[in-house]
């Protein structure tokens, strides 16, 4: 059986396959201990499943401690150990200010203080040691950092992906002066130049593990106390790790959540379409979207957390503050607004009844028909309408609207802000929505999607059965992954196979404990000389240059509508990863006809008599709009112009009617 544990920032999903059925289960997250939400998921899950915990034979996890713990500044007091003259790196950054038009604006504020930055007397340069390290400078940089008593410390001298001796005997010396204290060194997390990025990534590793670490190894006791195998970690690239390794750095983890999402995605687009989708994965507290293209989600190596860079390989995600627990409110200037605040699990919506006041998403749908009173959301959630329209009817009398139109507000405005969200992914890279189709998944996603779709003009949805758990789903079929970057800076006579196949060979060694017969993955980021950017391109572990100035021109000509045949190239990074695949579950429809009711549900501005199906649908089955699918773990809902057909795979596949 294979296991997957997914937390939210509302709930706590689990799914369990047994080779031929998922299981699923979802509990309230619990942010004063996540792992208590954790158990909680997989009792339910296995009770579902009449399977004990020693039947188990992997259990994948997924989950928020690290990025909420960023976004929410409460990691581990930190040093930075800078090349002095350098401590301030991390608040200068790249002098860019946050928002073009808001002059008084203010970044964000630094993770590691003015006071706990330290200055090291020495000097690397691209061409090696200029200014020795000391002993008595590496001692005296340690006894810094032990009077400032602080948790973690993260050491990013200049070049160190030149030469990391220096960086070695900082971080010996405070390991001697600090045992127990951790210590991330950039040569060891982010190998690569451009300072600011490799001292943020750096600092965020630092800043991030010791927590990371706390938690992994309450759940890793707690789990292996019920019977549970060992655990694994989704890391940000798709991949999963031991918690061991994953807890040794806090960077690798933070989107571990929607890396889940992700990969479930792609497994969806491979097993019940072709291949591409657009993922859309909405919560309760927020809305992740990515792009699926020949069945392997897109990455990245660059991402922004509320405006703080980390620079590592990670699946490419943009998420905005739109879930089901958004708050709707009125602005100073008397227009409705949703989100990015969310009422979160506690006390959640209104209508969950549970001490939450304030009208959210999830409300204007049951004001609006799209959720039944009658009906349990998953987790056994019981849904109050009246409390729902209390909440709706007190923002509509402050816009001076009725509780119908400002519910109808609320969803379209929610709307937008995923079409804008899908836009960032697809139209602002060069990539036209209308060839994928759209996946639509977590508890409130499918109700949303037919609306998106038609906005973006895309034709198709597919909303998997497990819809509502479909980041749990992509944890337990996550591959094994180790990844590494590293900058070589090779051009003219040096850019030859040998070289390159050699550089390859070498990071692959080093990643392969343990994991010896894996996959290798190649990447390589080029320019043109004097370029100050480069522009990646996927090659074997050793490439010929040619081939890879040929797909360098090409995707050069894609990006930026030309290419220079005449111009010298330069390979600046390599990128390589062990990878061993993951198991592929293949879920079956159910066999079991639905259950058929039909109500009123507001759709297309005006309310319209809809047919209800509540319960797994069964291969074959055929509906056409309106109606609506209660589905054990999210809603579908389908305007009058669109038609469905379910798969063998339980996979709700609907087209657009012309």
């Amino acid at each position: 059986m294979l296991l997957g544990v997914d937390v939210g920032g509302t709930f706590t999903d689990a799914v369990l396959f047994d080779g031929s059925e998922l299981h699923t289960g979802k509990a309230p997250t619990t942010p004063d201990d996540q792992a208590r939400g954790v158990m909680a998921a997989v009792e339910q899950v296995l009770a579902s499943a009449g399977a004990a915990p020693e039947d188990v034979r992997r259990f994948a996890h997924g989950m928020t401690v690290g990025t909420n713990a960023l976004l929410e500044q409460r990691g581990a007091r930190t040093a930075l150990v800078a090349t002095a003259g350098f401590e301030d790196v991390i608040e200068i950054g790249r002098q860019a200010r946050p928002s073009l038009y808001r002059l008084c604006e203010a970044p964000p504020t630094p993770l590691v203080p003015r006071e706990l930055r330290f200055g090291a007397r020495e000097r690397v340069g691209p061409d090696g040691v200029i200014a020795p390290l000391a002993d008595a400078e590496a001692e005296r940089v340690a006894a810094l950092a032990a009077e400032a008593g602080v948790e973690s410390v993260a050491i990013s001298l200049l070049f160190s992906y030149v030469d990391a001796a220096h960086e070695e005997r900082l971080a010996r010396a405070i390991a001697r002066r600090l045992p127990g204290v951790h210590v991330s060194a950039s040569h060891r997390v982010l190998p690569r130049f451009r300072e600011y990025e490799r001292t943020s990534t750096t600092v965020i590793d630092a800043y991030l593990a010791p927590l990371l670490g706390r938690y992994l190894r309450s759940l890793s006791e707690t789990a292996r106390a019920a019977g549970l195998p060992a655990i694994e970690v989704m890391k940000s690239s798709g991949g999963a790790v031991d918690a061991a390794e994953a807890a040794g750095g806090g960077a690798w983890s933070v989107l571990s959540g929607p890396a889940g999402g992700a990969v479930g995605a792609s497994l969806i687009a491979r097993l019940s379409g072709d291949g591409s989708a657009l993922g859309l994965d909405m919560g309760g507290t927020s809305c992740d979207v990515c792009v699926v293209e020949d069945g392997a989600v897109r990455l990245t190596d660059t991402r922004q957390i509320e405006g703080r860079v980390i620079q590592l390989p990670m699946v490419d995600v943009h998420t905005v503050g739109a879930g089901g627990g958004s708050i709707a409110w009125r602005d100073h200037g008397g227009a409705l607004r949703v989100g990015p605040r969310s009422a979160g699990a506690d006390p959640g919506p209104a209508c969950y009844g549970r001490g939450g006041t304030e009208p959210t998403v999830t409300d204007a749908n049951l004001v609006l028909g799209r959720l039944a009173a009658d009906t349990k959301l998953a987790g056994g959630v019981e849904l109050d309408a009246e409390a729902a329209e209390r909440a709706i009817a007190r923002l509509a009398g402050e816009l001076g609207l009725s509780a119908l139109e400002t519910a109808e507000g609320i969803v379209r405005l929610a709307d937008q802000e995923m079409v804008r969200a899908l836009r960032v992914v697809t139209v602002e890279r060069g990539v036209d929505p209308r060839r994928f189709a759209l996946m639509p998944f977590g508890g409130a996603g499918p109700a949303h999607a037919a609306a998106i779709a038609e906005e973006l003009g895309i034709e198709r949805i597919l909303c998997p059965r497990a819809g509502g758990v479909l980041s749990a789903l992509g944890l337990l079929a996550a591959p094994r992954r180790r990844d590494a970057s590293r900058t070589v800076m090779l051009s003219g006579a040096d850019f030859e196979r040998a070289r390159i196949a050699g550089i390859v060979e070498t990071m692959r060694a080093e990643l392969a404990p343990g994991m010896e017969d894996a996959d290798v993955e190649c990447g390589y980021e080029l320019r043109y000389r004097g370029q100050a950017f480069e522009l990646p391109v996927a090659a074997g572990p050793a490439p010929d240059p040619a081939e890879l100035r040929a797909a360098f021109d090409a995707e050069h000509e894609r990006r930026y509508g030309f290419h220079d045949p005449d111009a010298e190239i330069e390979l600046v990074h390599v990128n390589v990863a062990v990878v061993e695949r993951g198991p592929e579950p293949q879920p079956r429809a159910a066999a079991d006809e639905p259950e058929r009711t039909a109500r009123r549900v507001r759709m297309g501005g005006e309310w319209v008599e809809a047919e209800v199906l509540r319960g797994e649908l069964p291969a074959g089955l055929s509906v056409s709009g309106p109606a609506v699918l209660e589905l054990p773990e999210t809603t579908m809902v389908l305007p009058p112009t669109w038609h469905a057909r379910v798969d063998e795979h339980g996979t709700i596949a609907a087209e657009r009617r012309r």
